[in-house]
């Protein structure tokens, strides 16, 4: 093989993941949807729709051909919405060959089938190697070269170490943890606090009730997150509390702007309507509210956003409804015979 990377789509961090490649002089085809978008890029060198203000290094090849976009590379970074990467790689399969890694830098679930992405890639490429990076990573930022840290994340070492070695650079540096199934379920389920967290800032509320929404909130993920097979540590790392803390309190993120729009006053359809970007934690929380309750989990933070989303509960009685919930111990396991 050539050593060429495809960067199978063209949001904001699937062009941030390019310009750390091209930094490091890797040669790139970076697959671009939007026929418009894709003869600014090439006019321009810049995706003024995703990620305006930086350029895009001659190392980067943008293609609006996919299956021109793969052929001979080494490996596969699947960076599209969650909701379409299992129609993507099933449309890709039949061009992708066994030996070609896939990694995956979406996070969410499959709204379909409640599956982790990295499980829905392996289906449609059984004879493949596949693994997931992700972690506190602002698009914004990374296209800027502004430092920082994921975390790699795949059962078999080696490949875990090659997504490393790969993305490895002065100002982005990347861990690895063969827990696959924490790192994705963190990447997930972080999108649906945020965007409570979002909803409580456009209430008007203060640095406390975030606080309090962060800190039990991760308790949430960890709790649906082990019972599907996760190890509990991973949740006090990048892809755990690192990327739920930058996502709830960046500008940033997305899915914080929608909810400060939803708690201001917004429907969930007015909000999603005047962006072109995806909120991926709207489709997260519907996710995670079905598999709360398939494997009765309790979680009530996520069950009462669910409910604002798609039930139009009013936001300030779902605050009242999670301040007078029963009371209960902060950390069950440590009172257990108190």
């Amino acid at each position: 093989m050539s050593g060429k990377i495809a960067v199978v789509g063209a949001g904001s961090w699937g062009t941030a993941l390019a310009t750390v490649l091209d930094s490091k002089g890797i040669k790139l085809n970076l697959w671009i949807r939007e026929e418009d978008l894709l003869k600014t890029i090439k006019d321009t060198r810049e995706n003024s729709m995703y990620l305006p203000g930086v350029k895009l290094g001659e190392n980067i090849n943008p293609t609006g051909d996919m299956e021109e976009c793969v052929d001979g590379c080494d490996a596969v970074v699947f960076s599209v919405p969650s909701h379409v990467v299992g129609s993507v790689v099933r449309s890709l399969a039949p061009s992708i060959k066994p030996r070609q890694r896939i990694v995956n830098v979406a996070k969410g679930l499959d709204s379909g089938t409640l599956k982790r992405l990295s499980q829905v890639i392996k289906e449609a490429l059984p004879d493949n190697q596949v693994a997931v990076m992700s972690g506190p990573s602002h698009a914004e930022e990374v296209g800027k070269g502004i430092p920082t840290t994921v975390v790699a994340a795949c059962p078999e070492r080696e490949m875990a170490e090659y997504v490393q070695n790969l993305f490895m650079a002065p100002v982005f540096r990347v861990y690895t943890n063969p827990d696959i199934i924490g790192v994705e379920m963190g990447g997930a389920l972080k999108n649906v606090i945020a965007l409570g967290a979002g909803i409580s800032d456009g209430l008007g509320y203060g640095d406390n009730a975030k606080a309090a929404l962060m800190t039990r909130g991760i308790v949430e993920i960890a709790r649906l997150g082990i019972k599907m097979g996760a190890k509990a540590s991973t949740f006090a790392g990048l892809s755990g509390i690192g990327d739920l803390i930058v996502t709830c309190t960046s500008m940033h993120s997305r899915n914080r702007r929608a909810g400060i729009q939803i708690g201001q006053g917004k429907t969930l359809e007015q909000v999603l309507g005047g962006t072109h970007m995806v909120v991926e934690g709207v489709k997260a929380t519907q996710a995670a509210h079905e598999l709360s309750v398939l494997h009765g989990i309790e979680m009530p933070i996520t069950k009462e956003i669910y409910s604002v989303l798609f039930e139009g509960a009013d936001v300030k009685k779902s605050v009242e409804n999670l301040m007078l919930r029963s009371k209960t111990h902060e950390v069950e396991e440590i009172v257990e015979g108190w």
